[in-house]
């Protein structure tokens, strides 16, 4: 009876943080408390912005901050209506370009997105970045990078407890949580997210970008457009998000779905 108990609290840690990934279902595991979550982005976040070029005032940055927050209005609409607001709850939305060539985008908890100015052209328009914008979104909202991160805590400090190794090695915690949130352009650093991930991320973001009343029909010819630009050297958002033949196949398999949401 004590080693039932005894493992029943062992266990009680991971079974509070199990959680449902909305439209999908699938059942996660993330272990690392939203507030530290969110601390870790908003360092990462204001020190990125600062050490870098930042546009605030042209028409690309105004359409940027105008879709992203379509879209997240949308979106918490959506978790509202469905009982998961708490999965965005606390968040401060915030939008920003950086003038930078590198081809990629992220976004963070907490709702800290940036574009690099280099991803602009293969937008192409507004439902191109609607695209990305809400891939991005998607991987936030479905707390990906809280399972990376689970998953890359206990690798690089083994039998720690991740509430120990988040509060005992910070430097290491930021440089592994910039890494899972794929901020930089070093590639090889970057911890990438698996097939599962972006599979999921694709569906949520086409019904994201589809609610908010951007066409998701643009989604399969954004990633043909990118696998354009490939070569010898792949753009950074191409290799932290690998596209091929079978994921645009699965968006055409997935537009149906999504069109409801755009048609409504």
């Amino acid at each position: 009876m004590k080693r039932a108990f005894l493992l029943f609290l062992l266990a009680l840690p991971i079974l509070q943080a199990c959680k449902t990934v909305p439209m999908t279902g699938r059942r996660q595991v993330a272990l690392i408390p939203a507030g530290q979550m969110n601390a870790l982005s908003l360092t990462s976040y204001n020190t990125l912005l600062g050490e870098s070029n930042v546009d605030k005032t042209s028409r690309d940055a105004r359409k940027i901050r105008q879709i992203g927050t379509q879209i997240t209005q949308a979106v918490t609409k959506y978790l509202k209506q469905h009982s998961a607001a708490d999965r965005i709850k606390g968040f401060e939305w915030e939008y920003n370009l950086i003038v930078d060539e590198t081809v990629n985008a992220f976004a963070m908890p907490g709702g800290k997105i940036a574009f690099y100015s280099g991803i602009m052209p293969v937008c192409d328009n507004d439902n191109g970045i609607a695209v990305v914008m809400a891939h991005e979104i998607a991987h936030v909202v479905a707390k990906h990078g809280n399972e990376r991160m689970t998953q890359g805590l206990a690798q690089q400090f083994g039998g720690m407890a991740l509430q120990v190794a988040l509060a005992d090695k910070p430097a290491e915690t930021q440089a592994l949580f910039m890494q899972a949130y794929g901020i930089g352009t070093n590639v090889a650093a970057i911890l990438p997210y698996s097939r599962l991930h972006e599979n999921e991320a694709d569906e949520l973001g086409l019904m994201f970008m589809a609610m908010a009343g951007y066409d998701p029909r643009e989604a399969p010819k954004f990633w043909e457009r990118l696998t354009a630009l490939g070569g010898a050297q792949p753009p950074v958002f191409l290799s932290t998000h690998p596209s091929n033949q079978q994921r645009i196949d699965n968006m055409n398999e997935l537009m149906p779905e999504a069109l409801k949401f755009y048609n409504k």
